[in-house]
């Protein structure tokens, strides 16, 4: 049971190790773009590559999505990025319970957005953690985890992807010892529990009066989506990358408001922020496509003011 590219890896594993694969289950198709085209999930599509069954239960908490899942006969449930809570009646299904891939280091970070959130309030480090699904969010027994180091420089679509990687290769290690059984589960510490909600377009306003490490992660943690942005001239401008820059290095500026351009050059806009600098490097306004401030910093100048 999964959805988005995030749960591919999983299930890709499981086919080359040889499990047998009863059926795949993701959401519905869903219209995307400005013409609404039906898109399929990329757990579906990978799945129909591989002549697996799938199904899309509108609910999943109904009598005809239990029987249908019961008649597949499964010994194992594995959920990895599904986007729906399972009733208890579906979890008691499988013979041997129902193993979810999650994608931070429980309980830290449950929810919709582990990935996004860690960027944003500027952790070191993140990891995937399998657990057994209960009813609750995210708060089934732990089983393996593994930890993952987040670099400064890196986003949440980047980030995304090296999980998923690794998920993959937790989620083998587990149900390894699940076989073997030597699998060992271990209650969650709930006072320890920490939340990641799912993200929204709102989410990538930028408040100029923050700290620059504060903003800078910020940009990181919604690339790609919802994207950072400010207002500039009355038109809205997403910021793609950034660095945060100290007072200590660099001259005293002139222009103290957040959201003040104080210098622009081919190596960015430097950016008042609460405390600190925000050199942005790269930019999109919503009539333009992504370009670099090297190819535009001469529309800017000192004493503008984002926002």
């Amino acid at each position: 049971m999964g959805t988005p590219d995030f749960a591919v890896p999983s299930l890709k594993m499981l086919i080359n190790e040889g499990y047998d694969v009863a059926a795949v289950v993701t959401q519905p198709d869903k219209p995307v773009g400005r013409g609404n085209r039906m898109a399929s999930p990329p757990v579906k599509a990978y799945a129909i590559e591989k002549g697996i069954g799938v199904m899309q239960p509108l609910k999943v908490k109904s009598k005809e999505f239990a029987d249908e899942l019961k008649a597949v006969g499964a010994e194992l449930f594995i959920t990895a990025a599904f986007g729906r809570m399972l009733p208890q009646e579906i979890l008691d299904i499988p013979k041997y319970g129902c193993i979810n891939v999650h994608a931070s280091l429980l309980p830290k970070y449950r929810g919709a957005a582990p990935v996004n959130w860690v960027i944003i309030n500027g952790e070191k480090k993140t990891g995937i953690t399998t657990m057994f699904t209960d009813k609750g969010m995210d708060t089934g027994d732990m089983l393996l985890k593994r930890e993952i180091e987040i670099p400064d420089s890196i986003n949440a679509g980047e980030l995304h992807d090296k999980l998923a990687a690794l998920g993959a290769r937790v989620l083998k290690d587990t149900l390894n010892k699940l076989v073997d059984g030597t699998l060992v589960r271990t209650p969650q510490p709930d006072e320890e529990a920490t939340y990641a909600p799912m993200m929204n377009r709102d989410m990538g306003t930028i408040a100029w009066s923050r700290t620059s490490k504060q903003i800078h992660n910020l940009v990181r943690g919604t690339n790609p989506w919802p994207g950072a942005f400010t207002f500039y001239m009355g038109e809205r401008m997403k910021i793609w990358r950034t660095e945060a820059v100290q007072n200590d290095r660099l001259p005293a500026v002139q222009y103290a408001i957040p959201g003040a351009v104080c210098k622009a050059g081919e190596d960015g806009l430097l950016i008042k922020s609460g405390e600190g600098y925000v050199r942005v490097i790269e930019i999109q306004f919503d009539s333009s496509r992504r370009m670099n401030v090297k190819e535009c910093w001469h529309n800017f100048h000192e004493g503008e003011v984002f926002g």
